[in-house]
């Protein structure tokens, strides 16, 4: 039988537009999905809204409308903005559905009636904002930590999850599954929760003073409250409990959720699973913040950022890839246009498009627009380039399922470099000057059009229209979705004789003159004062602010620290910078490998891998160069693995 994928969005909750962060989410669950149909799965892939709660009905009222019709025309936004943002989703699912709506209640009386849900009076401190009472040691400054608010005082007779007997089952889950919640930073934040003593779960609000929501079936004055209404869908879309999809695609679901919903998907919704009879989700994989001007979004600053305007500006595939390639999954990132522009011209516009416009010019020019032969033997130049490929393809098929984006992305521009380099040490048109070369002329376009097939393929889960234009170009009628990666990744599965077209750049570039001229003019490099050290070196040219802010530097906790072989400078490390990371430090000279374990480190997270004596370095240890001695640079006082230095 086909292997099956099942990823999930969280529903989107109705009380604003979508923003940057609905986009990523989205865009990494569309490549999430289109990566495992390349890889010859069946694939399900979920979306939707929430539309019940205290806020949607203040915000119909702020509008001037009722509920329904204020649902229907936000959840219709979210619906018409993911076909624009090339979001393959199978099902878009909405709380009001009324599938949906007898699932919960289907669900709600299966716990009730084996007595985990019960009635009670409750007195504490609710934020709106939220929709949830909070304990007083889970705000910050008398405030919620979400909303930077203090709480009002409300009590209220309500029912209740018996969500506190689940919490050593919980632990224990989580224990006995490492890779439950990941990356790791956000499994030990949930086991932190867990630390403290559980307690059970409002899931209702009387009808007398919220009416919008789904009615108990055990009791029609309440309504349910939004967590136990809102979490049900990833099954409810599946059929629940008789579906053919629910057997076939539960097993393997991967639920996709930023931080700030960390709790109701890492607590409320295992254990109302495990209440239910139903079995715990694969995996919930949880990713970071976009940060606007080093803070998080936010619509009363008016920092928001709507993804169509950036897309009409700059091109779908263009953004797709920029949110893929910037951010670490798991960890904060920022974005800024300016960074935006950068990958486009650098990343898209000079390598990818650069090197697809070469190839199909020299395609037109040498063997008039048709795939040629191998016509003659693979020399190293070749061969080289092959083993790169394949190294790039695994990589790739590596990556992709945890979670390695830009990992995955920059193993497929290490191939696209070298077929650059290629072009350019191989020279074609020195070899279209001999005809004695005529057959080795051939053999390096088939080569370069090879290696832009397969490229294409790579690609094609983040840039889907990218690669379909890619193939039509090479005489390939496939459309992305249909493409396989054992099939369409081969090394010689063009068709000899193929027609193959030029036309326009894929990626024109962006001018930057005119944003660049409202900046201030760079400084030339300063000299050394007289009198100055002379080992002090010069400043260098200034970079704006927005190049800075690309740097990402994370404090580290040094765990493993050994010698490299054969080497009298390089130190083997493994630190904790909220992930485990191996980074190779030339600091052997000037640090032992025992001085370095437990001791604390700056690292620049967002380097490019590089090779050291044989060894993948992901990152870079700061230091000093003060004389003859190397000091590390650290911080004042120690801080937890993985807060980044501003």
């Amino acid at each position: 039988m086909t292997k099956a994928f099942y990823v999930t969005t969280p529903i989107y909750y109705v009380n604003a537009e979508p923003h940057i962060g609905h986009a990523y989410t989205t865009i990494v669950a569309d490549v999430l999905n289109r990566f495992h149909r390349l890889m010859g799965y069946e694939t399900f892939f979920l979306t939707g809204t929430d539309e019940h709660g205290d806020k949607i009905v203040q915000a119909a009222a702020d509008a001037g409308v009722e509920p329904r019709e204020y649902v229907d025309r936000i959840s219709g936004v979210f619906r018409d903005t993911w076909p624009r943002l090339n979001i393959s989703h199978d099902h878009f699912i909405r709380t009001t559905d009324a599938d949906h709506v007898r699932t919960v209640q289907f669900i709600l009386r299966k716990v009730h009636d084996a007595g985990e849900i019960y009635f009670s009076t409750y007195r504490g401190l609710y934020c709106v904002g939220c929709e949830r009472f909070y304990t007083e040691r889970e705000l910050v400054d008398g405030k919620c930590p979400d909303h930077d608010k203090e709480p009002i005082e409300r009590e209220e007779a309500n029912y209740f999850f018996r969500m506190s007997r689940y919490q050593s089952w919980l632990i224990d889950h989580i224990a006995s599954h490492p890779d439950f919640i990941r990356p790791e930073r956000y499994r030990n934040e949930v086991l932190s929760f867990l630390r403290e003593p559980l307690e059970d779960l409002c899931i209702s609000r009387p009808v007398e003073r919220l009416s919008w929501g789904i009615p108990l079936p055990f009791d029609d004055r309440y309504v349910t409250y939004v967590w136990f209404d809102a979490l049900i869908n990833y099954v409810s879309a599946l059929g629940y409990p008789d579906g053919e999809a629910y057997g076939r695609y539960w097993p393997v679901v991967q639920h996709l959720v930023a931080k700030d919903i960390l709790k109701p998907h890492g607590i409320y919704w295992p254990t109302m699973l495990k209440a239910a009879g139903i079995a715990p989700y694969r995996h919930l994989n949880v990713h970071g913040y976009w940060k606007i001007d080093d803070g998080k979004m936010s619509k009363s600053k008016g920092t928001v950022v709507r993804p169509l305007d950036l897309v009409e500006a700059y091109g779908l595939d263009a953004f797709r890839y920029f949110l893929l390639r910037e951010m670490v999954f798991g960890l904060d990132a920022g974005f800024s246009e300016e960074a935006l522009v950068q990958r486009l011209n650098a990343d898209l516009a000079n390598d990818l498009g650069n090197l697809f416009s070469r190839t199909l010019a020299m395609t037109d020019k040498y063997v008039d627009g048709r795939v040629p032969p191998f016509a003659s033997e693979l020399q190293a130049p070749e061969k080289e380039l092959i083993r790169q490929l394949e190294e790039s393809k695994r990589q790739f098929r590596e990556e992709m399922p945890r979670f390695g984006f830009h990992k995955a992305l920059m193993s497929i521009w290490e191939s696209l470099n070298a077929a650059n380099r290629y072009i350019d040490s191989v020279g074609p048109w020195n070899l279209a000057k001999q005809q004695d070369q005529r057959p080795r002329l051939l053999t390096v376009i088939r080569s370069l059009l090879e290696l832009n097939r397969v490229s294409a393929a790579l690609v094609s889960p983040f840039m889907p229209e990218t690669a379909e234009k890619m193939l039509q170009r090479l005489g390939i009628s496939k459309g992305a979705m249909g493409l396989r990666f054992e099939e369409d990744t081969r090394w010689g599965a063009l068709q000899e004789g193929a027609s193959v077209f030029k036309g326009e750049a894929l990626f024109p570039r962006i001018d930057l003159k005119t944003r660049k001229a409202a900046q201030p003019a760079a400084k030339a490099p300063q000299t050394a004062a007289a009198g100055a050290d002379p080992d002090i070196p010069g400043f260098e040219e200034t970079i704006p602010f927005e190049l800075f802010q690309r740097v990402d530097l994370r404090a580290g906790t040094v765990k493993q620290a050994e010698a490299v072989p054969k080497s009298r400078k390089l130190l083997r490390l493994m630190v904790d910078i909220g992930e485990e990371r191996q980074v190779v430090a030339g600091i052997a000279q000037d640090y032992t490998p025992e001085e370095m374990i437990g001791r604390q480190v700056i690292v620049v997270a967002n380097l490019q891998p590089a090779k050291l004596m044989g060894i993948e370095s992901h990152g870079m240890v700061l230091a000093v160069r003060d004389g003859e001695k190397l000091r590390l640079v650290t911080t004042e006082q120690p801080v937890s693995p993985g807060r980044r230095v501003s």
